[in-house]
């Protein structure tokens, strides 16, 4: 049995406004998920993207504009999106607060493609 410590994973700078503590994924022994957490600065956010699989991102403290594809919603602590898998989709912190928000994805690696892009951003693999 492995407990895992958040000091073990520490945040790490993900893009200007945004920082991520990976807690779990494929790099500290997972075989299905990926979980992480962001701090986000009031106007930051993730641009729009989409995972191969499905998603859920919930909001822990603060508020946030998400959307999928052309939907948008006004996402505010307590509450979940559920992402389809490869849905278009991407947030940004719409509140005066720090936005603490609580993602999961459907594999042990963090794989998106951003809008645009033409490499996959890749993530939280196994180390040999």
């Amino acid at each position: 049995m492995l407990a895992i410590a958040d000091q073990d994973n520490p945040r790490e700078a993900w893009r200007p406004g945004v920082e991520t503590r990976m807690v779990t994924s494929a790099a500290n022994g997972a075989a299905q998920l990926c979980i992480f957490e962001q701090w986000v600065a009031p106007g930051a956010g993730a641009p729009t993207h989409s995972h191969p699989v499905e998603e859920v991102l919930t909001v822990r403290e603060g508020e946030s504009e998400m959307w999928i594809d052309q939907d948008r919603a006004i996402v505010r602590a307590g509450q979940s999106l559920i992402v389809p898998a490869g849905r278009r989709h991407g947030f940004r912190n719409c509140g005066n607060a720090m936005l603490h928000i609580h993602a999961v994805l459907a594999s042990p690696v963090f794989e998106a493609t951003m809008e645009g892009a033409a490499e996959i951003t890749r993530r939280w693999d196994a180390s040999p």
